[in-house]
């Protein structure tokens, strides 16, 4: 699991979305209220999606064009609300389980009050499943 997640509010523009997909290398961000509860997920999929199909061409005025919507789309626009979760005591085989269940790559950890603790991914099981001595 990892546990030292970037993670945005719900009114966080796009831009700053666009900025955090750009500088770092995941593609999940967790959507918090101000009281930590987790209340949605950012995949970069989401993001791309949003994205003006003629940015492809690197053409300077639809850059502009995103650029401009991004600054007035909130996160809570573009937000997967659907979210299966887990708790820490929850075990591997539970969440492949919820993983292969709903086709999705990252599963948040809360705790009972829905305070994300953490996160794992599908890659995450992987070098579980991989590592030397597996525990399961």
């Amino acid at each position: 699991m990892t546990t030292d997640l970037v993670t945005v509010d719900s009114d966080t523009t796009v831009d700053v979305i666009e900025k955090i997909f750009d500088e770092n290398d995941f593609h999940h961000i967790p959507v918090l209220k101000k009281s930590g509860e987790l209340v949605g997920i950012i995949s970069k999929v989401d993001y791309i999606m949003i994205c003006d199909r003629m940015t492809i061409f690197q053409k300077h005025y639809n850059e502009h064009i995103n650029s401009r919507f991004f600054k007035s789309l909130l996160a809570e626009e573009i937000m997967s609300t659907y979210l299966a979760t887990a708790e820490p005591t929850d075990t591997v085989a539970f969440a492949a389980s919820l993983f292969k269940e709903n086709l999705f790559h990252s599963l948040p950890i809360v705790d009972k009050e829905d305070k994300l603790l953490g996160m794992v991914t599908t890659f995450d099981l992987l070098n579980y499943a991989f590592s030397e001595s597996p525990a399961y």
